[in-house]
C-alpha cells in the first residue's frame, strides 16, 4: 500500500480521480518513486513537477504552493 499524501489537496484529488501514484507518474511523464517522494513531502517538487501534477490530478483551485508544496 502507498503511503498518504501529506498535501490534503493532492489527498482529496487522488481519491476523486483513482489515480495511483504510477498513473499520476505515468500522466506526468516521472516514476512513481519520484511522485510517491514529492506527495508524501519526502522530496520538494520543481514548478513544472507542481503544475504536472495539478493538470494530471485536475485540482484547479488555487493551493498555496508554501511548506509540502515549496519547490527546490
Amino acid at each position: 500500500m502507498a503511503p498518504d499524501p501529506k498535501c490534503a489537496a493532492i489527498s482529496a484529488a487522488q481519491k476523486r480521480t483513482g489515480l495511483s501514484y504510477a498513473d499520476i507518474a505515468t500522466k506526468i511523464g516521472s516514476t512513481e518513486s519520484r511522485v510517491t517522494q514529492i506527495v508524501t513531502g519526502s522530496a520538494l517538487a520543481t514548478d513544472d513537477e507542481f503544475k504536472a501534477l495539478a493538470k494530471a490530478l485536475d485540482i484547479t483551485d488555487s493551493v498555496p504552493h508554501a511548506g509540502v508544496h515549496q519547490t527546490a
